[in-house]
């Protein structure tokens, strides 16, 4: 059972550490709200990945191929509009703080739209779930827990250091405001190019 616990822990890391569209988004988040309002939007992966699970295990091994493509469009086309009210801040004198619950709404949105979770629940999360439940309910909780409990800590570490940023002054909060922004855009152009070209 430890093991499915390591297990979970391990890939949770490399989910969180790994550069995407929602680190992207937290990134953002952090530099305009402060920790204090961005911390919820870590915890969007507890909403947003309950679904993803349960379509995956039901219907997506079984769906059409372009099912995928139609969410890296969607996605795409999602990021787009985050980078566009990320850029939109930026040029605000006094900008506008959005509540911590729409934070965590818009943040569990760019984490159902983008595919990775949707490749990783089908392809390596998915199987071990699956083979955990075949042992007991508990080996299961325990890979969630495990990969929850450590992906969510590092996005919580990824928005306080992006926090912190804030006190180098304006023009350095500006700059990575902007390479957010940016890293948004790119990831939506990504994703709508890559989907288009699978069609």
């Amino acid at each position: 059972m430890g093991l499915l616990f390591l297990q979970g822990a391990a890939l949770g890391f490399s989910a969180a550490a790994s550069p995407g569209p929602f680190q992207a988004y937290l990134m953002s988040q952090a530099l305009q709200l402060g920790w204090r309002r961005a911390w919820p939007a870590a915890f969007a992966p507890l909403l947003s990945d309950g679904p993803i699970i349960a379509l995956v295990a039901l219907v997506l091994m079984q769906a059409p191929a372009g099912l995928l493509r139609a969410l890296q469009l969607a996605g795409g086309a999602f990021l787009l509009y985050l980078a566009y009210g990320a850029v939109k801040r930026l040029r605000a004198v006094a900008p506008t703080p959005a509540s911590a619950q729409q934070g965590v709404l818009k943040a569990a949105l760019a984490n159902v739209l983008s595919p990775g979770p949707w490749i990783f629940w089908s392809t390596v999360g998915g199987p071990i779930l699956a083979r955990a439940w075949a042992i007991s309910p508990g080996h299961s909780a325990l890979f969630l827990l495990g990969f929850y409990a450590v992906m969510v800590g590092v996005l919580l570490g990824i928005i306080g250091l992006f926090a912190a940023s804030t006190r180098m002054g304006p023009a350095f909060t500006r700059a990575l405001g902007a390479l957010s922004a940016l890293a948004l855009a790119g990831f939506g152009l990504y994703q709508i190019v890559a989907g288009l070209s699978g069609l």
